[in-house]
């Protein structure tokens, strides 16, 4: 009589518990009504959105854009080179002792003797307006073909660094996505297994199971609240590690939508072309600046002509020749033009030199090309076999789920009727814990190898849409 009274109690107990748990529901219903606006002030951050954030914040994505726009002043200075070159310029000089000539006395009708004279004024002064234009500078061409490439070069570089930021950013992302799900696992487990706990504490009292089965039970969920803790820990961590990665203050929050991991088989159809990759694109703009270079070097052997001239005013006297004075002072204007032409014909053969030098540059470069495309292959052909054998793993996994649910659920039923072992139900939670987390791994493994295979087709920009 007294262990139907204590089963009586229990059953009391857990109505009573039930009861308890759906009002404290309909109160978190009403308080989440009431606070709508304080939840929805929270976003929800998606990979696009990360991805774009990423883009316009982090610094890599900055300081290429900076490089570009650094081209075009490239650009505009060399351009300057090739315009005419105005210079002003003026002098003033005091002599306080002018130099003395010795000239012979019959000029001045001393013969025999020898005068000395002194030539100049203590003040002199000038100012010259001088202009100059290249008329024909091969070095000075080439250098404006070579800015306007280097500009190209800049605006690929600029793209593949956003291409290496998505593929980071999306790293961090799934990794951040992974943790979510595994803590979320993690506190289901913690949920049964503490509703466990409690039903085997009701049996305890009852007098129907044994102290050292609550103790066990109570050992495990201690260890998975320490679980918890340890990925509330490492989630934390990576979100830190993501904010960064997209140049996000550390004090906002991130939500990740619950429908991010998608297997989409059909991108096996995808055909990788290696020609598109921006890496190689990239190569085949410094292939083209390495040409330009040698052309460079090359423009040496030809002969250079540029025009000049120059208007001055030239100002001497004894005295300060401005201001009161200036009308003391002798006054003459002064201008020339003139062509300068400057023909190479021997340097003892440091321009072939150089041109040779320009020519091992760009076979080095050739075998780099060759190089990396063979490694650009090799990551599209591994990434699609990742990709087939995370397909098969995540498949494998979602069967192992739905058969550890329904080990769980009849080991559960078996417990309750004295038919399974406390360690029978145990493992059964642990199973399915397990299977949870591995179809979790198994779907990052994918994410991560579809990243790869985008990226090894040249569509990571593709992500952005």
């Amino acid at each position: 009589m007294k262990a139907l009274k204590n089963i009586y109690q229990l059953l009391n107990e857990k109505f009573k518990y039930s009861q308890m748990k759906k009002v404290k529901l309909l109160v978190a219903v009403c308080a989440g009504i009431l606070t709508g606006n304080i939840v929805t002030a929270q976003e929800t951050l998606t990979l696009q959105q990360a991805l774009k954030f990423a883009i316009e914040h982090k610094a890599e994505a900055q300081k290429a854009r900076l490089e570009v726009e650094n081209a075009q002043y490239l650009i505009d200075e060399v351009k300057g080179s090739a315009l005419p070159q105005v210079n002003g310029s003026g002098t003033l000089t005091y002599n306080p002792m002018l130099q003395k000539s010795a000239l012979p006395g019959e000029i001045i009708g001393k013969p025999g003797e020898t005068v000395m004279v002194a030539f100049g004024q203590k003040w002199q002064s000038n100012a010259v307006l001088s202009v100059n234009q290249q008329l024909f500078n091969q070095s000075i061409f080439t250098g404006l073909k070579a800015a306007r490439t280097t500009k190209e070069f800049y605006q690929i570089n600029k793209t593949l660094t956003d291409e290496q930021l998505i593929e980071k950013v999306a790293d961090a992302y799934y990794q951040v996505f992974q943790l979510q799900q595994q803590l979320q696992t993690v506190q289901t487990n913690l949920d049964n297994t503490t509703k466990t706990q409690k039903i085997i504490s009701g049996l305890v009292d009852a007098g129907l199971s044994k102290k050292i089965d609550l103790d066990r039970i109570v050992v495990a969920v201690n260890n998975l609240e320490a679980a918890k803790q340890q990925m509330v820990n490492s989630l934390q961590l990576s979100e830190n590690a993501l904010k960064f990665a997209i140049g996000m203050e550390m004090d906002k929050d991130i939500i990740l939508p619950a429908e991010t991991f998608e297997v989409n088989a059909a991108i096996l159809a995808d055909q990788p072309d290696v020609l598109n990759r921006t890496e190689i694109k990239l190569l085949s703009v410094q292939s083209d600046l390495l040409q330009l270079n040698k052309k460079a070097k090359a423009a040496e052997y030809y002969p250079s002509l540029s025009f000049t001239g120059n208007l001055g005013y030239l100002g001497m006297g004894p005295y300060f020749p401005v201001f009161n004075n200036s009308s003391k002072v002798n006054w003459s204007g002064f201008s020339g033009l003139g062509l300068n032409l400057s023909i190479p014909i021997f340097n003892g053969g440091t321009t072939k030199a150089k041109i040779n030098q320009a020519n091992i540059d760009i076979k080095k470069l050739d075998v780099e090309i060759n190089d990396t495309k063979l490694a650009l292959a090799l990551a599209s052909e591994n990434a699609r076999s990742q990709i087939n054998n995370s397909l098969l793993t995540v498949n494998t996994n979602k069967r192992n789920i739905s058969l550890a649910k329904d080990v769980l659920d009849n080991t559960q039923n078996n417990y309750k009727n004295g038919l399974a072992t406390l360690t029978d139900l145990l493992d059964a939670e642990k199973a399915y814990a397990d299977a949870q987390n591995n179809l979790t791994i198994s779907l990052l493994s994918y994410k991560v190898a579809e990243i790869q295979l985008i990226k090894a087709n040249g569509n990571l920009k593709s992500l952005l849409n």
